[in-house]
Protein backbone atom coordinates (compact mmCIF):
# COMPACT_ATOMS: atom_id res chain seq x y z
CA UNK A 1 0.00 0.00 0.00
CA UNK A 2 0.94 3.29 -0.90
CA UNK A 3 -0.06 7.19 -0.18
CA UNK A 4 0.09 8.76 -3.45
CA UNK A 5 -1.39 12.29 -4.79
CA UNK A 6 -3.44 12.58 -7.95
CA UNK A 7 -1.45 12.98 -11.17
CA UNK A 8 1.54 10.72 -10.22
CA UNK A 9 3.84 8.63 -11.70
CA UNK A 10 5.04 5.34 -10.26
CA UNK A 11 7.26 2.70 -11.61
CA UNK A 12 7.94 -0.61 -9.38
CA UNK A 13 10.56 -2.72 -10.12
CA UNK A 14 10.52 -6.53 -9.19
CA UNK A 15 12.59 -9.81 -8.93
CA UNK A 16 12.09 -13.38 -7.50
CA UNK A 17 14.28 -15.79 -6.55
CA UNK A 18 13.28 -19.28 -5.72
CA UNK A 19 15.13 -20.84 -2.61
CA UNK A 20 17.51 -23.69 -3.45
CA UNK A 21 18.03 -26.28 -1.07
CA UNK A 22 21.49 -27.64 -2.02
CA UNK A 23 22.62 -24.64 -1.66
CA UNK A 24 21.00 -22.87 1.13
CA UNK A 25 20.72 -19.58 -1.18
CA UNK A 26 18.08 -17.78 -2.68
CA UNK A 27 18.76 -17.87 -7.14
CA UNK A 28 17.31 -16.67 -9.38
CA UNK A 29 14.05 -18.12 -10.83
CA UNK A 30 13.28 -20.58 -14.04
CA UNK A 31 11.85 -18.58 -16.99
CA UNK A 32 8.46 -20.09 -16.72
CA UNK A 33 7.53 -18.44 -13.31
CA UNK A 34 6.22 -15.35 -13.34
CA UNK A 35 4.09 -12.81 -11.69
CA UNK A 36 0.52 -11.21 -11.98
CA UNK A 37 0.72 -7.10 -10.78
CA UNK A 38 -2.50 -5.72 -9.68
CA UNK A 39 -2.58 -1.97 -9.21
CA UNK A 40 -5.77 -0.89 -7.02
CA UNK A 41 -6.62 2.80 -6.77
CA UNK A 42 -8.19 3.75 -3.61
CA UNK A 43 -12.21 3.67 -5.25
CA UNK A 44 -11.03 -0.15 -5.04
CA UNK A 45 -10.62 0.23 -8.88
CA UNK A 46 -8.09 -1.86 -11.10
CA UNK A 47 -6.16 0.63 -12.61
CA UNK A 48 -3.41 -2.59 -13.66
CA UNK A 49 -3.33 -5.96 -13.93
CA UNK A 50 -1.06 -7.82 -16.43
CA UNK A 51 1.26 -11.20 -16.39
CA UNK A 52 4.92 -10.28 -15.82
CA UNK A 53 8.06 -12.81 -16.17
CA UNK A 54 10.11 -13.10 -13.15
CA UNK A 55 11.81 -10.05 -13.26
CA UNK A 56 9.97 -7.06 -14.51
CA UNK A 57 8.76 -3.01 -14.38
CA UNK A 58 5.31 -1.91 -14.10
CA UNK A 59 4.22 1.69 -14.79
CA UNK A 60 0.87 3.32 -13.60
CA UNK A 61 -0.34 7.12 -13.19
CA UNK A 62 -2.30 7.92 -10.12
CA UNK A 63 -5.99 9.60 -10.79
CA UNK A 64 -6.94 9.32 -7.54
CA UNK A 65 -5.43 10.31 -4.53
CA UNK A 66 -5.14 8.09 -1.80
CA UNK A 67 -4.31 4.48 -0.86
CA UNK A 68 -3.21 2.87 -3.77
CA UNK A 69 -2.85 -1.23 -3.57
CA UNK A 70 0.13 -3.17 -5.27
CA UNK A 71 -0.57 -6.42 -5.19
CA UNK A 72 1.99 -9.32 -6.64
CA UNK A 73 0.96 -13.22 -7.46
CA UNK A 74 2.63 -15.89 -9.32
CA UNK A 75 1.27 -17.28 -11.83
CA UNK A 76 2.21 -21.07 -10.80
CA UNK A 77 0.60 -22.92 -8.80
CA UNK A 78 3.61 -25.04 -8.11
CA UNK A 79 4.83 -22.40 -5.59
CA UNK A 80 2.37 -23.37 -2.97
CA UNK A 81 4.54 -26.38 -2.52
CA UNK A 82 7.67 -26.59 -0.38
CA UNK A 83 9.55 -23.88 -2.56
CA UNK A 84 10.24 -20.74 -0.73
CA UNK A 85 10.65 -17.59 -2.85
CA UNK A 86 11.76 -13.96 -2.11
CA UNK A 87 10.31 -11.21 -4.05
CA UNK A 88 12.46 -8.05 -4.27
CA UNK A 89 10.00 -5.00 -4.95
CA UNK A 90 11.12 -1.21 -5.63
CA UNK A 91 8.70 1.21 -5.90
CA UNK A 92 9.79 4.85 -7.24
CA UNK A 93 6.94 7.79 -6.59
CA UNK A 94 6.90 11.07 -8.38
CA UNK A 95 9.98 12.97 -9.30
CA UNK A 96 12.01 10.26 -7.88
CA UNK A 97 10.50 7.91 -10.75
CA UNK A 98 12.11 9.94 -13.20
CA UNK A 99 15.46 9.14 -14.98
CA UNK A 100 16.73 12.73 -15.69
CA UNK A 101 20.19 11.74 -17.12
CA UNK A 102 17.63 9.91 -19.82
CA UNK A 103 16.00 13.27 -20.36
CA UNK A 104 18.68 15.63 -20.90
CA UNK A 105 20.75 13.03 -23.38
CA UNK A 106 17.57 12.36 -25.21
CA UNK A 107 16.18 16.67 -25.71
CA UNK A 108 20.56 17.56 -25.34
CA UNK A 109 19.95 19.60 -22.64
CA UNK A 110 22.93 21.53 -20.38
CA UNK A 111 23.32 20.91 -17.37
CA UNK A 112 21.76 23.76 -16.44
CA UNK A 113 18.71 23.48 -18.17
CA UNK A 114 18.49 19.83 -16.71
CA UNK A 115 18.95 20.60 -13.47
CA UNK A 116 16.13 23.72 -13.62
CA UNK A 117 13.55 21.40 -15.00
CA UNK A 118 14.93 18.80 -12.52
CA UNK A 119 14.05 21.74 -9.50
CA UNK A 120 10.69 22.24 -11.84
CA UNK A 121 9.34 18.76 -11.82
CA UNK A 122 10.65 18.92 -7.68
CA UNK A 123 7.96 21.90 -6.88
CA UNK A 124 4.91 20.42 -9.13
CA UNK A 125 5.90 17.14 -7.11
CA UNK A 126 5.65 19.30 -3.30
CA UNK A 127 2.72 20.77 -4.60
CA UNK A 128 0.90 17.64 -5.39
CA UNK A 129 1.62 16.52 -2.10
CA UNK A 130 0.85 19.49 -0.53
CA UNK A 131 -2.83 19.47 -1.92
CA UNK A 132 -2.96 15.85 -0.55
CA UNK A 133 -2.52 16.58 2.29
CA UNK A 134 -4.74 19.71 2.83
CA UNK A 135 -7.41 17.34 1.17
CA UNK A 136 -6.53 14.43 3.83
CA UNK A 137 -6.71 16.87 6.63
CA UNK A 138 -10.05 18.16 4.52
CA UNK A 139 -11.65 14.63 5.18
CA UNK A 140 -10.29 13.98 8.33
CA UNK A 141 -11.70 17.15 10.13
CA UNK A 142 -14.88 16.20 8.38
CA UNK A 143 -14.87 12.73 10.01
CA UNK A 144 -13.70 14.67 13.49
CA UNK A 145 -16.59 16.78 13.23
CA UNK A 146 -19.22 13.73 12.26
CA UNK A 147 -17.81 11.82 15.33
CA UNK A 148 -18.15 14.41 17.89
CA UNK A 149 -21.59 15.50 16.91
CA UNK A 150 -22.62 11.51 17.25
CA UNK A 151 -21.07 11.49 20.69
CA UNK A 152 -22.50 15.02 21.55
CA UNK A 153 -26.33 13.18 20.69
CA UNK A 154 -25.30 9.71 21.82
CA UNK A 155 -24.45 11.62 25.55
CA UNK A 156 -27.65 13.69 25.48
CA UNK A 157 -29.23 10.62 25.05
CA UNK A 158 -27.83 8.98 27.58
CA UNK A 159 -28.84 12.16 30.10
CA UNK A 160 -32.54 11.85 28.93
CA UNK A 161 -32.81 8.30 29.40
CA UNK A 162 -30.90 8.71 33.25
CA UNK A 163 -33.36 11.80 33.78
CA UNK A 164 -36.43 9.67 32.90
CA UNK A 165 -35.11 6.53 35.09
CA UNK A 166 -34.64 8.45 38.28
CA UNK A 167 -37.95 10.37 37.60
CA UNK A 168 -39.48 6.75 37.00
CA UNK A 169 -37.88 5.64 40.32
CA UNK A 170 -38.68 8.50 42.17
CA UNK A 171 -42.62 8.30 41.01
CA UNK A 172 -42.13 4.49 41.96
CA UNK A 173 -41.23 4.54 45.39
CA UNK A 174 -43.46 7.42 46.60
CA UNK A 175 -45.88 5.19 45.26
CA UNK A 176 -44.39 2.23 47.34
CA UNK A 177 -44.19 4.73 50.37
CA UNK A 178 -47.88 5.20 50.14
CA UNK A 179 -49.42 1.91 49.92
CA UNK A 180 -46.87 0.67 53.15
CA UNK A 181 -47.99 3.68 54.60
CA UNK A 182 -44.52 4.87 55.70
CA UNK A 183 -45.25 8.33 54.79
Amino acid sequence: MEEIPDDTLVIGKYKVELYDENSNTYRPSTPGIGMHVEVKDPDDKIILSKLYTSEGRFTFTSHIPGEHIVCLYSNSSSWFGKQKLRVHLDIDIGEHAIDYQQIGAREKLTELQLRVRQLLDQVSQITKEQNYQRYREERFRTLSETTNQRVLWWSLAQLVILVIAGLWQMRHLKGFFEAKKLV
